[in-house]
């Protein structure tokens, strides 16, 4: 091919050139293919249905969605629910995060290279002239897009709902404090990203676990299976000293925006922690998959 190169059995043709432009043009390709993948569609339609489900069940409960039976009990934000709607945003958030937003990351970062080696595709990406680095920062780059995909996917489902099933309105802050609706929204959109910037590190760890192998199933599994244990390791009491070093340890402190005023320490140790895991993991994909003996 003279301007175009086939990028792999079933990818469309990228753009053959030396300049960066290139690299856009294979990361559009990238999350083209990443997206259009039924594994891919299936998680975004569970991450989806997730707010949908908390929605109806606390509709259910309450009733009318006047307090009902169910008002006076539950989480905060759970019950708070039923006097505003944009509390299943943050509600849904706080229910995928533990789980099922790990669990699709994990998916899709350890299959970045697993899967391509698995299915005999990451030779034909390393024909390209991007280079093996070029090709990883693809990679890492759209599994940080789905981060924020998958984050907006559960938060916009979770708005549509709220405002189906529920009021919306000015909201009381955790503090205690009134704000409005705008701001509100406002805060909501923050959290997601944070929710979104919370997935990083583990998107790091998974992209190197995929370095390791050339089974997407075995990488996928790990990662997941890391999550999974990580999390458990955190509610340890006796591993009081090394949990501020687990990336899950400050996921939940996206909290603290709905704060009046908002605290910042354990969001400002979140992002820190990540970018950590990201600096270190990503490093250690890097050099496994530019020393690595491609053989498929």
């Amino acid at each position: 091919m003279s301007r175009a190169e086939w990028a792999g059995p079933g990818r469309a043709p990228v753009a053959r050139s030396q300049s960066p432009l290139w690299g856009l043009g294979l990361l559009r390709s990238e999350l083209v293919t990443t997206l259009r993948r039924r594994r891919t569609l299936a998680l975004l339609a569970v991450l989806a249905a997730v707010p949908i489900l908390v929605g109806i069940a606390v509709k259910m409960e309450t009733g009318d969605g006047s307090g009902g039976r169910g008002g006076g009990g539950g989480p905060a934000f759970i019950t708070q629910i039923t006097n505003n709607g944009l509390f299943l945003v943050f509600t849904a958030l706080a229910a995928t995060l533990p789980f099922f937003l790990p669990m699709a990351v994990g998916v899709i970062a350890g299959d970045a290279i697993a899967g391509e080696g698995n299915s005999g595709t990451l030779r034909y990406l390393l024909v390209a002239p991007a280079g093996r680095t070029r090709l990883l920062l693809v990679k890492y780059a759209t599994t940080m897009a789905f981060c924020l995909i998958a984050t907006l996917v559960v938060a916009v489902s979770a708005l549509v709902m709220g405002a189906l099933l529920f009021p919306l309105g000015d909201l009381t802050t955790i503090s205690g404090t009134r704000i409005s609706l705008a701001d509100g929204l406002g805060r909501a959109l923050l959290i997601a990203l944070v929710v979104a910037a919370s997935l990083i590190g583990l998107a790091a760890l998974g992209l190197f676990v995929s370095t390791l192998t050339n089974s997407g199933i075995a990488a996928m599994a790990t990662t997941v299976g890391l999550v999974i244990t990580v999390q458990i390791l955190d509610q340890i009491p006796q591993l009081h000293a090394l949990q501020p070093y687990f990336f899950p340890h400050y996921w939940l402190s996206f909290a603290d925006l709905m704060r009046d005023p908002v605290y910042w320490d354990d969001l400002a140790r979140n992002l820190g922690l990540q970018a950590l895991y990201a600096a270190v993991f990503g490093s250690a994909a890097w050099a496994r998959f530019t020393t690595k003996d491609i053989t498929a």
